[in-house]
């Protein structure tokens, strides 16, 4: 989930328009897109595997979200999440980060136009693993480490990440992909970080062990990676010492797996509830009042990014 805090910026609002976000200048809507396959459904919408079929990149494979704006707009803080997850994937670009190429609204959805990450989940393949090697893990959290670093030096905090928010691309990289679900108890999760002990399984190396007690200090002044080198003291750390980082991020480093995929718009790594289903998308509300469009128009500011703070739950 996302949580947008703004400081006191001067900022203006521009209608979401394909000039305003899309990478190039041209004008693109549902239209534009052939839906293939439905690869997840939540609350507020779906995500589509797509086809785009105009224009630029003809024939390129994305995934489409789909959001409803009528169910969105009930909830002020929903409406905020939603906001600044298109907002934070407008401008950061990163390696390991999902890219949005896309996007646009009707009178009644808002569509993001993102990458494709066609190798699914971690969690399915950790699922399928049962554990993963001490090699793969830290493969993994390297990157996780990277994608981190480079969203906190733009002023984001990823306060949601999971295995279930961690998607492979068709060569097994790891991509974040800032999505929204739904949230756990906080209080319930705050409680514990602060109250219970933390209970190591024995099979974990000693360098694994010192790693994971240092992220997890009560103290959130004393975690690994709290202080002015932020993720920087994260690869320092000996866990990480086979790691070469500008070959990771470089993508130089062949991953520990690669998904087995026939072709681009291969779902096999998706979940089967989904891909089995007709993709449709509902038809348009168009009786929504202005007041939705001005809700998801575009905030642009005119002062440095860095004292701007998004929070990611």
């Amino acid at each position: 989930i996302l949580k947008c805090l703004f400081s006191s910026l001067e900022t203006e609002e521009v209608e979401l328009t394909s000039e305003v976000v899309n990478r190039d200048s041209e004008r693109v809507g549902p239209d534009c897109f052939e839906l293939l396959t439905v690869l997840g459904k939540g609350g507020y919408g779906k995500v589509f595997q797509v086809r785009k079929v105009q224009g630029s990149q003809m024939g390129k494979i994305f995934a489409m979200k789909v959001l409803r704006k009528a169910k969105i707009v009930r909830n002020a803080k929903d409406t905020a999440h939603t906001r600044a997850e298109r907002e934070i994937l407008e401008t950061v670009r990163h390696p390991f980060i999902v890219d949005l190429w896309y996007a646009f609204q009707t009178g009644g959805k808002l569509y993001l136009i993102l990458e494709c990450l066609s190798g699914g989940e971690l969690f399915m393949q950790l699922e399928k693993e049962g554990i993963f090697m001490e090699d793969t893990a830290c493969f993994y959290l390297a990157e996780i480490t990277l994608a981190l670093g480079h969203l906190h030096s733009n002023g984001i905090i990823y306060r949601d990440l999971k295995p279930e928010n961690i998607m492979l691309n068709h060569e097994g990289v790891f991509v974040s992909a800032i999505v929204k679900r739904k949230p756990e108890n906080t209080h319930l999760t705050i409680d514990k970080i602060l109250k219970c002990k933390i209970c190591l399984p024995p099979y974990l190396t000693p360098d694994a062990r010192d790693l994971i007690k240092k992220l997890l200090k009560k103290n959130p002044s004393q975690r690994l990676g709290s202080g002015k080198g932020d993720c920087a003291d994260i690869q320092k750390h000996p866990f990480f010492r086979h790691i070469n980082w500008d070959d990771l991020l470089h993508k130089r480093v062949e991953p520990p797996y690669r998904p087995s995929l026939q072709s681009d718009e291969d779902v096999s790594q998706f979940d089967s509830r989904f891909t089995r289903q007709t993709p449709v998308d509902s038809p348009d509300d168009t009786t929504l009042s202005g007041s939705a469009d001005h809700a998801f128009a575009v905030r642009k500011t005119h002062t440095h990014t860095h004292h701007r703070i998004h929070i990611l739950r």
